[in-house]
């Protein structure tokens, strides 16, 4: 028997999905969004961790939809709590997804434990740091800004893909509104309009 044909790599079959059992990272002033778009696509528990200093959090009657109901906020009290929650999250098999917030550079070393404990857990990570404070073991990063809106009840975001251990790097425009997990992909300029896209 001919063997099957191998599967389209994830990468092309969902451009904007994050690859499970591991680490990525999402840099820019709209990167808690693009966390957010993420958290919306991830079933089961969420667990978010910021540490206990950060000014901003989630607000959840602004949540996209079932976002509120399964999120786990955690405020740590330094930055080795951070990081040992992180882990800790990413390694519960029933996690969908662990967003954190550091506020260092992510060494090395931190990185790799980090992949380990996504690994082991079989969970995806969501690292959302300052431009420039990324780790090198990161699957991917993402470079998150939101876009001038043509229309009044568009919100148009730059979701440029940076960093990427198992493909090539592209930039997406995305209309997305924040109440559900459907969103649309925006053609460039000169290209033929491409159909919306719904998340799974």
């Amino acid at each position: 028997m001919r063997p099957l044909p191998a599967s389209a790599p994830l990468a092309e079959a969902d451009p904007l999905a994050l690859c499970p059992a591991r680490v990525h990272e999402a840099e820019g002033r709209a990167r808690r969004g693009f966390a957010l778009f993420q958290a919306s696509r991830h079933a089961g528990p969420l667990i978010w961790i910021t540490p206990q200093h950060a000014p901003q959090l989630p607000l959840l009657r602004g949540l996209p939809e079932g976002i509120g109901a399964r999120l786990h906020l955690v405020r740590t009290q330094s930055e080795a709590d951070l990081l040992w929650a992180a882990e800790e999250a990413l390694r519960c098999t029933a996690v969908g997804l662990v967003v954190a917030e550091p506020g260092e550079v992510l060494s090395l070393k931190a990185g790799r434990r980090l992949q380990l404990a996504a690994e082991a857990g079989q969970t995806t990570g969501l690292m959302l740091i300052q431009s420039g404070q990324g780790s090198n073991a990161a699957e991917t990063r993402w470079a998150c800004e939101q876009l001038p809106a043509p229309a009044a009840d568009s919100t148009l975001h730059g979701w440029e893909l940076i960093k990427n251990k198992k493909g090539t790097l592209r930039l997406w425009t995305v209309d997305w509104h924040g109440e559900t997990a459907a969103f649309h992909l925006v053609s460039a300029a000169g290209q033929r309009h491409q159909p919306a896209q719904t998340a799974r």
